[in-house]
């Protein structure tokens, strides 16, 4: 069999993560992070290939000979997941798939690249059975290590952001280079749209409710890199310098792709009959004379996108919504995160009040959007009285859809390096930070334990879910249809492994 170059890895970790939820109602998002390293090796005239094994729906036994057919030099299991936070949580898969590949086919050479092993790289190199991992953005160092010797030790102390054994010992070498905003668009040219079975990924099912409850086929992309904010409890910035615990270069950089060379990969997703589109930058309503001309290039072209993005209470203007809409964004994202200013400011997240929060939200909906309340339960400032209050404003605000997550300090965030330092209760497997996962575990609060949090916020996820006022709005914007997949949603109780014990 002729030898590949270089095959990147997308894990599978869906059950343990998601539990029931993984059989229908999760999305299934295309990965990214490997389309687009897998873009930039090809580009370098090496051999790529990409196996998604969430998307396949294949255990670790299953994936690892799929893994010894491609028979490739370099095998990169990329990191990532839906968010950023996913990365820790997918090392579920991964571990479970090196631990397979290791003892079936040791030959093949294995990476490590994302947000995770980026983070914790020494970490990482001690409990995993793998060969090398990549700290940073990745294409530097893969493209430079699938250009070498691998059983050379002289030779991979020339690639950088390596880690590696030397006779045993770990070693490292200097950060590779973050990538300028003038090489963006040559280093990373898009994604490998052509690699991926894009019938095989779904939407949310919020998202289908506004593209007549359709959830395939799904594609999700980058317009820019990194977030210009640091929320102390966000992990995003950790693949590009940031809180790293180990050889870290303290630098990040938000980059933008050109708004004409993004809008040629919606016209790549369009030709492919895609409708459903997230945009995953962290911020995508930031650079104004970015995002408007993307949406704008898009309207030009006709399409009839279902597009959800990201964006944050003080970068949404009404003077942007009716261009966003007309392009296909029928759903905003927005992090409100708690109701009080104190909590929030504790962890760096916007000085916002509660009167611009019910203004904003009513001018977006007002626009025909709709809005995605992300809301965090379990801050270090946080006690029953605030999150109290953060219900009632997710209620008050009656958002077509909520996120209700309890805090975690998540490798690669500053709360993470925080947690270390002060010796709180972490989870002690890779599922224990997935938010949905048996044995999840949030970080207590200065006043409540985590068990409580976590209760709290299952409480609260039922509590809105079957609020009459939430159902009736439902219906009349989307019909019965839409009122049953949130009781179908709503009836799958998660099992909570610290809740039975408490």
């Amino acid at each position: 069999m002729e030898q590949l170059d270089v095959l990147f890895v997308n894990p599978n970790a869906s059950r343990k993560n998601y539990q029931a939820l993984s059989r229908d109602l999760s999305a299934i998002e295309p990965p990214v992070w490997a389309a687009l390293l897998a873009n930039h090796t090809r580009r370098n005239g090496l051999e790529t290939a990409i196996l998604d094994c969430e998307a396949e729906r294949i255990d670790p036994l299953a994936s690892a000979k799929r893994i010894k057919e491609f028979n490739s030099r370099l095998t990169v299991i990329v990191v990532y997941g839906q968010h950023p936070a996913a990365s820790t949580q997918n090392m579920e898969g991964v571990h479970h798939l090196c631990e397979t590949m290791k003892d079936y086919y040791p030959e093949y050479k294995i990476i490590l690249a994302g947000l995770y092993p980026s983070a914790l790289s020494r970490k990482t190199m001690e409990d995993e059975k793998i060969d090398f991992v990549c700290q940073g953005e990745g294409p530097l160092t893969i493209t430079a290590l699938s250009q070498v010797d691998m059983n050379d030790v002289s030779q991979l102390k020339k690639v950088p952001g390596l880690w590696f054994r030397d006779r045993g010992n770990i070693q490292c070498t200097s950060p590779a280079s973050i990538i300028p905003r003038e090489n963006l668009h040559e280093i990373l040219p898009g994604m490998a749209w052509e690699l991926l079975s894009i019938e095989k990924y779904r939407t949310a099912n919020w998202h289908a409710m506004t593209n007549n409850n359709e959830r395939t086929p799904f594609a999700s992309l980058y317009t820019s890199l990194g977030c210009p904010y640091s929320c102390s409890f966000c992990c995003t910035n950790a693949p590009f310098g940031s809180n790293n615990l180990d050889n870290s270069n303290g630098v990040t950089i938000f980059r933008y792709w050109d708004p004409n060379f993004i809008v040629g990969e919606f016209d790549k997703i369009y030709e492919m009959g895609v409708r459903n589109i997230k945009i995953a930058d962290e911020m995508f309503i930031f650079n104004v004379n970015h995002f408007m001309k993307v949406c704008e290039l898009i309207i030009e072209r006709g399409y009839d996108f279902n597009i959800w993005c990201y964006g944050r209470i003080d970068t949404i203007k009404v003077e942007y919504l009716e261009t966003l809409k007309k392009a296909g964004v029928n759903w905003l994202a927005v992090g409100v995160e708690s109701a009080s200013s104190y909590v929030r400011q504790d962890v760096v997240k916007g000085n916002f009040s509660k009167t611009n929060i019910i203004e904003l939200v009513q001018s977006v909906k007002d626009t025909g959007i709709n809005i995605i309340g992300n809301y965090i339960f379990g801050l270090p400032e946080d006690n029953y009285e605030t999150m109290r209050d953060t219900l009632g404003l997710a209620i008050e605000l009656n958002c077509e859809f909520v996120n209700f997550y309890t805090a975690m300090a998540y490798p690669g965030s500053a709360l993470y390096i925080e947690a270390l330092k002060n010796k709180w209760p972490l989870p002690e497997t890779y599922s224990g930070f997935s938010q949905h996962s048996f044995d999840t575990l949030p970080l207590p609060t200065k006043y409540i334990s985590s068990s409580d949090v976590l209760r709290f916020r299952d409480e609260a996820f039922h509590t809105y879910y079957t609020n009459s006022n939430y159902l009736a709005m439902i219906d009349s914007k989307f019909g019965q249809d839409a009122v049953q997949m949130i009781n179908e949603m709503i009836s799958h109780k998660l099992d909570r492994k610290t809740l039975i014990e408490d």
